[in-house]
């Protein structure tokens, strides 16, 4: 009787095992929490509040039954952690990164291919085409893994006022911006509003006279060793910015001057121009941060330089940071609620944050300002796009880049050492 009871309480116990083992063989790989919420994993720089984060939160909300927990790490410690959990195979089910350092995980055959996902769902027509190529380009012509959560045309946007009262023409040449630039310091009015101590504002300087003097293709070019960053034209760039620093065009201080600060200069009518990506659309569309009113703000795109290969219509262009998904973590779940939110994001975010997307907008809304509408016009009507300096850079280039910038700025080394330098890490990183 003993033996018979024992026999079928040690059965019961192996009953329950089994079923334990066979559920958790069940949940594996599956996107979610060990309880089975349908919780998602997010890892972005921004806040629920913020950006293209408060869109995906908030649609996820309206349409989805799924779950989302946003862990917001700062921008700067961002790709340090994406790549900590991508050497641990714990990628995240989605997550912000900079889509031109995607190459090894598309290789590793880490992250989703959303061309493919997108068409299976079938929302890939949502997406813009341009900013389709431009993030092809960035993985290095392996295909779509990032989507364009945000989506920047670059130039310079100007006081439309300080130019009015001092009778002074948009430049369409390089020439005759630094004229205007002359004529309004001479008026004790400061030229540009540059955040030097992010470095990427003075790098773009370079690169908007390196595209005009080359075309929009410059930096493709020397990324597949069809041009020498030494050449004649890049020398020109860096001397150039140089000499628009030490004219006094960027105010005192230009290296310690941080993002905001910068943007406070221009939108509070202390300088007349400003170079930047439309994420700045944000700040000039804040009633409490811009000043001088968002009808006085205008935009012209980076003029030419004469003789130079570049045309009017080609449009310096980001993504930002970009959001990718994991394959690994990929499944059924996700796809519902990615062709659920994704079929609503270009609509959603321009209309709650002003926000200009790689997604189509059917259905503009009212309420848009007319720079914004302006500016996604613009978008659309783009030629060709040419990437940032340090676009196709590997990340030592980009810090030689970028720190060899600001040394330029103070005169610490010459245009000719600044370029030497950055051959020498290009060459070295191949």
């Amino acid at each position: 009787m003993k033996k018979n009871l024992l026999i079928s309480l040690l059965s019961i116990i192996l009953i329950f095992s089994v079923v334990g083992c066979s559920g958790g063989k069940n949940n594996e790989g599956a996107s979610g929490s060990e309880d089975g919420d349908n919780t998602m994993k997010f890892i972005s720089e921004d806040t629920a509040d913020e950006s293209d984060a408060s869109i995906i939160m908030g649609l996820t909300e309206e349409n989805t039954e799924a779950n989302i927990e946003l862990e917001t790490v700062l921008q700067t410690n961002l790709m340090q952690k994406i790549q900590l959990l991508t050497a641990s195979n714990d990628l995240p089910e989605l997550f912000k990164y900079e889509s031109n350092q995607l190459g090894d995980m598309i290789d590793n055959e880490q992250v989703l291919d959303l061309e493919k996902t997108f068409t299976d769902l079938g929302i890939y027509d949502r997406l813009n085409p341009g900013a389709v190529d431009l993030l092809k380009s960035l993985s290095g012509d392996r295909g779509l893994y990032a989507l364009p959560v945000e989506l920047n045309i670059e130039g310079f946007w100007y006081n439309k006022q300080l130019f009015e009262e001092n009778n002074l023409e948009v430049p369409t040449t390089w020439e005759e911006m630094m004229a205007v630039s002359e004529k309004f310091k001479e008026k004790g009015i400061q030229p540009f509003a540059v955040a030097g101590k992010e470095k990427f504002p003075i790098t773009r300087l370079i690169n908007g006279y390196v595209i005009r003097y080359y075309g929009a293709d410059a930096m493709k070019q020397v990324r597949d060793g069809e041009l020498s960053i030494k050449d004649k034209g890049f020398v020109e760039a860096a001397k150039i910015v140089q000499d628009m620093n030490v004219k006094g065009y960027f105010g005192q201080g230009v290296n310690t001057i941080d993002y905001d600060t910068a943007s406070n200069t221009f939108l509070q009518g202390n300088a007349a121009m400003y170079y930047m990506g439309s994420w700045a659309l944000n700040e000039f569309n804040d009633e409490n941060v811009n000043k001088i009113g968002i009808d006085n703000i205008g935009f012209f795109n980076i003029p030419l330089v004469e003789g130079g290969k570049g045309t009017i219509n080609d449009y310096s262009m980001n993504a930002g940071l970009t959001l990718s998904f994991s394959k690994q973590k990929y499944d059924e779940q996700v796809g519902e609620w990615m062709k659920e939110v994704f079929s609503n994001y270009g609509e959603k975010a321009i209309s709650e944050r002003g926000l200009i997307s790689g997604f189509k907008v059917e259905n503009m809304p009212e309420d848009v300002s007319p720079l914004t509408k302006t500016t996604l016009e613009k978008i659309e009507s783009v030629e060709n796009t040419a990437l940032w300096f340090e676009g196709y850079f590997d990340p030592k280039s980009k810090t030689v880049a970028e720190d060899g910038a600001q040394n330029l700025l103070n005169e610490g080394i010459t245009p000719e050492e600044y370029v030497s330098n950055l051959e020498k890490s290009l060459k070295s990183a191949k």
